[in-house]
Order: C-alpha cells, then sequence, then structure tokens
C-alpha cells in the first residue's frame, strides 16, 4: 500500500510541468546542467521535483530558504543519480543548509564510551554527511562549486557520496555493486590508487586527486566522485582504471560529455 502510494504521489509530482523559475536558476547555477543532453535534462528535471518534495528542508544561521537553494542542492545531489538505480537517496531525510562555513558543536562523548586520547576538536567544515542522519550543506560553497567544475571540488557531491556509500550501513567507500566481479574490481583499483594518494600525501607530493582523499577509504571515493564529475579528463588521463570504475558504477561518462560540449 505504501509503496503504491509513494509511487503515486511521485508521479502526480512528475507529471507537473517544470517550473520556468527553476529551470533559469538551472541554467544559472548548474554548469553541468548545460552539459546534458535532452532526455538526461528531463530526467534531471523529474528527480528534483521529487527530491525537493520529499526531503525535510532546513535554513539555518540566519539564512531564508528559498527556492534557489533547494533547487541549485537539489541538481547537484540529483546528477549523482541519473544512471543509477535508485529511491531518492532513501537514507537522506533532512538537509540542513548553513550560509557560510560552521563549525559543529564540539561532539560530546557517550555515555559507554571510554578514550584513550581527547575527543577531537571541531574543524570548520563546508558539509558533513551523517549514516543515521541529515546532510549538512554550506550554501556558499554549494552555489560557487556548482557554477564552477573547473575547480574540481563540490560539498554537494562529496556529501551525497557519502550517503550512496552508506546504504549498505556501511562507511567504507564502497557504495552498493551489482556483484562479486564488479566488487573484486572495485576494491583492487579504488585500493590500489587510495594507497597511491596516501604515499603521494605522506611525501608532499601533489595529486590529481585532493589530498582529503588519504584520510580513509570513505572520503577517498567522496574525493574521486568530485574529480569524476568535475575533471574528468583529468581523472581518465592520470588514473584511467579508477574513471572506469566510476564510470560502470554512476553509468555516466562525464568526459565524454564535456568533450561533446567543447
Amino acid at each position: 500500500m505504501f509503496d503504491w502510494l509513494t509511487k503515486r504521489r511521485r508521479k502526480k509530482l512528475t507529471a507537473a510541468p517544470f517550473s520556468e523559475l527553476w529551470e533559469s536558476i538551472l541554467r544559472r547555477n548548474v554548469a553541468h546542467y548545460g552539459l546534458l543532453e535532452d532526455d538526461e535534462r528531463a530526467h534531471l528535471q523529474a528527480l528534483i521535483q521529487v527530491f525537493i518534495a520529499e526531503k525535510h528542508w532546513e535554513a539555518v544561521g540566519g539564512l531564508q530558504l528559498t527556492d534557489e537553494i533547494r533547487v541549485t542542492i537539489s541538481a547537484q545531489a540529483c546528477l549523482l543519480l541519473l544512471g543509477l538505480q535508485h529511491n531518492y537517496y532513501r537514507n537522506v531525510e533532512s538537509i540542513i543548509v548553513y550560509p557560510s562555513t560552521v563549525v559543529p558543536p564540539p561532539r560530546q562523548r557517550g555515555f559507554f564510551e571510554t578514550t584513550t586520547a581527547p575527543v577531537d576538536p571541531t574543524q570548520p567544515i563546508l558539509g558533513q554527511a551523517f549514516l543515521h542522519g541529515p546532510v549538512i550543506i554550506i550554501w556558499d560553497a554549494a552555489l560557487h562549486e556548482g557554477r564552477h567544475p573547473e575547480l574540481g571540488h563540490n560539498v554537494v557531491y562529496h556529501e551525497f557520496a557519502h550517503k550512496l556509500d552508506m546504504l549498505d550501513g556501511a562507511v567504507d567507500g564502497t557504495p552498493p555493486l551489482r556483484d562479486r566481479t564488479e566488487y573484486r574490481d572495485w576494491v583492487e583499483i579504488c585500493t590500489r590508487e587510495y594507497q597511491r594518494l596516501q604515499q603521494d600525501t605522506r611525501q608532499g607530493r601533489k595529486s590529481f586527486l585532493d589530498a582529503y582523499g588519504s584520510t580513509n577509504t570513505a572520503e577517498f571515493f567522496a574525493v574521486a566522485t568530485e574529480q569524476f564529475f568535475d575533471q574528468p579528463s583529468l581523472l581518465m588521463e592520470q588514473a584511467p582504471e579508477l574513471y572506469r570504475v566510476l564510470k560502470e558504477y554512476y553509468r555516466q561518462d562525464p568526459a565524454l560529455r564535456m568533450a561533446g560540449k567543447n
């Protein structure tokens, strides 16, 4: 019954004409939107219509929630879903948007938690994704990076890649894949490139990937996703096998898409 009601509601949402205001927001704020083919653009619009309606949105820090905020963030999150079988990020209920870089409150030690070192001090963030909680996005970063993919950084891709990773209940840099063969291929290629990035970072060598990806395998997947969508030609040149496994997972080819528009 609930599945039927959900499908009916989603069908009604996507049957409505896509807002001209939303279309203008996409063309202004999401550079990738202009690279899509007509069918991809229509698919993304439908994803956005459902995503905006089904998620709880909250603006904090004095920010006023607007269509521009919802549409810009939704488009970037849903771009990752274009080729995937999905349920609109079923593990995301709430999206909390801050106006600018924020320092989160200190993490409280659990009642039964024992530690041998101090709790890590909080640091300024551009976004966060929680395993059983919301996604936090910094609006000015999401806006700037959506307009400038050439920078190779995108907080929305990063945090929603974490949410894709978390779909199987683990935060390990490996999202749900199709079969054992794909898992073996993924682990082999991503482990090799992760270790390569770690070595480059330790030795102070500049890598084509952000050094933050050397933190752990979950951050590696999120950073690699940013690179895959925003600087795909560089990723394909520097790590062709990593580009291949990401292309097979996302079922998209951003390098070909960008080349077709140049």
